[in-house]
């Protein structure tokens, strides 16, 4: 490709969206590093970071053309994602490509389309996201884990998630009322989200039989590993100190968690899938 802007090309009906092209321009970008293979998430994430690389894989889910406005080593671009036409053999690409700045007329253009992301970002939120911990709620997880499901199915792979439920947090209720407990499951939904190792992971609030559970749907297949981020995350939780005195289980507010690794498969769906891992 003879473009001069940085361009960057990934197959999204693949696991961990594979980057399948990257330009010249867009190497020099990534220091001289090509992301040819390299899960796409993980390469936005290294060149703009986590808080907005989580965005962009939002926008990629939702199939959405956007734009908005980064600084990549002292200089402004203006990052444009767009899907792009399903080719013959049935694969599905989306494109990230690089405008550089080009005088005030960039800078003026560059506000707008970034007022204009974030305008449509928090409308999007509103519909999208818990309001209590700020996490997905439950319709719009199970809309992504269809679809993460429906993409493991074809490539016969597997998807992890892990449930957290705070522990005796009816106890921490009674103690602390309603609005000190909301803070409790955001600053716990905060401490989640730090530990997700990918923007392709996401994390949800669910309500089932009466209980309040956090859920984070992992690629990772490896039944240790998912171990090993669970209990990352539940040492996260206990660190953050929050002060439980009727907990039976520490002093502070803690997490249990349950992991299920499962291969995407004809005999079960999506849903069988987060039905099993809320009944563990």
């Amino acid at each position: 490709m003879g473009s001069a802007e940085p361009v960057l090309v990934a197959r999204i009906d693949q696991p961990d969206w594979p980057v399948s092209l990257c330009n010249t321009a867009c190497a020099a970008l990534a220091g001289d590093k090509s992301a040819y293979g390299q899960p796409f998430a993980d390469v936005i994430e290294q060149l703009i970071g986590r808080d907005l690389a989580l965005e962009v894989s939002e926008s990629v889910r939702a199939g959405q053309e956007t734009s908005i406005a980064v600084e990549i080593a002292g200089r402004e671009y203006l990052l444009v994602l767009k899907p792009l036409e399903t080719k013959d053999d049935g694969a599905s690409y989306y494109a990230a490509y690089w405008r550089g700045s080009a005088g005030s007329s960039y800078a003026a253009d560059g506000e707008i389309e970034e007022a204009l992301f974030k305008a449509k970002r928090r409308i999007r939120d509103l519909s999208r996201d818990d309001p209590v911990t700020g996490l997905l709620n439950e319709k719009s997880f199970r809309e992504v884990l269809a679809h993460d499901w429906a993409v493991a199915e074809r490539e016969k792979s597997c998807l992890a998630l892990v449930t957290f439920r705070l522990d005796d947090f009816d106890a921490y209720l009674e103690v602390f009322g309603r609005h000190a407990a909301d803070s409790c499951q955001r600053r716990v939904a905060q401490a989640i989200r730090r530990c997700l190792r990918r923007a392709s992971d996401v994390a949800a609030k669910i309500q089932h039989k009466d209980d309040d559970f956090l859920v984070v749907l992992s690629h990772v297949s490896n039944e240790d590993g998912v171990r090993e981020f669970a209990a990352r995350i539940a040492a996260s939780v206990r660190e953050l100190g929050l002060h439980h005195p009727r907990s039976r289980a520490a002093k502070f507010v803690t997490v249990s968690y349950c992991t299920i690794v499962m291969e995407a498969g004809s005999d079960k769906n999506a849903n069988d899938f987060l039905t099993a891992s809320l009944d563990v």
